[in-house]
């Protein structure tokens, strides 16, 4: 049974880590694919390929989510091509780690800039042409320093926190025009970052997560299927922590 046959999903930062395996999963499971990226064309060109074998449309666009232009011509492409837009995920993102002390203005402009303005741009966009569709679904990726915070990360924290704020407060606006909006918070999720540290600090966060894992991309994409799929039908305004327990 594909969850999303016949359903148009947006993805922002979709030619790598989490934001690949959601366009993977979401062709897989029926949806024609529209994902934006920054720079490796030839890597978004192999996701495209790989999800038009599955049998649906897919699209790769370089896109800067953070340009609210770029955002709306993106809203406007996809549209124009599909018709609509069902599912949007704002994945988009960027860190710029550093303790509160060393940080410069910039470090902290350009990750709010990145992180939280883009699913501004992008939600602002897509509103329009989901409630001439009579409904869809927003699906924006927090992750779990926006509820616990973090030391060393002041300003990613603040931009996923915002996230959350901004994913209730537009889940109250647009339910009466049946389009539902959601977080999903992250925890430590198998990454090249995780991959690259070393086997003592790589020990010190397992022990902290009860499931003594960390987690994989593709249950990250699996919760994107539920949140975008008519099993979520019911589920809008919520923050759903995908962290093996490590927030509780």
């Amino acid at each position: 049974m594909k969850l999303l046959k016949d359903k148009v999903a947006l993805v922002t930062g979709g030619s790598r880590g989490i934001g690949e395996a959601i366009v993977r999963r979401f062709a897989e499971n029926g949806a024609h694919v529209v994902f934006t990226y920054r720079s490796s064309a030839e890597q978004a060109k192999a996701i495209e390929d790989a999800c038009a074998a599955e049998g649906v449309k897919a699209m790769a666009i370089q896109s800067d989510a953070a340009s609210f232009e770029q955002a709306e011509a993106l809203i406007k492409t996809v549209t124009e091509a599909f018709g609509k837009i069902d599912i949007l995920v704002n994945n988009a993102g960027i860190t710029q780690d550093t303790l509160m002390l060393r940080m410069t203005e910039e470090q902290w402009d350009k990750v709010m800039h990145v992180n939280l303005k883009s699913v501004f741009n992008l939600s602002k966009h897509a509103l329009r042409p989901m409630m001439k569709n009579r409904g869809g679904s927003i699906i924006n990726m927090s992750s779990i320093v926006g509820i616990t915070g973090n030391a060393g990360q002041a300003n990613y924290a603040a931009s996923k926190a915002g996230i959350i704020g901004f994913t209730k407060s537009l889940a109250k606006e647009m339910g009466s025009r049946n389009i539902r909006v959601n977080a999903i918070a992250p925890g430590f999720i198998a990454t090249d970052m995780t991959d690259s540290l070393d086997e003592k600090t790589r020990d010190s966060y397992l022990s902290n997560i009860p499931l003594k894992r960390f987690g994989k991309a593709t249950e990250i994409a699996d919760t994107c299927v539920f949140l975008g799929s008519d099993l979520g039908s019911y589920v809008s305004g919520q923050v759903i922590s995908v962290c093996g327990a490590l927030n509780t």
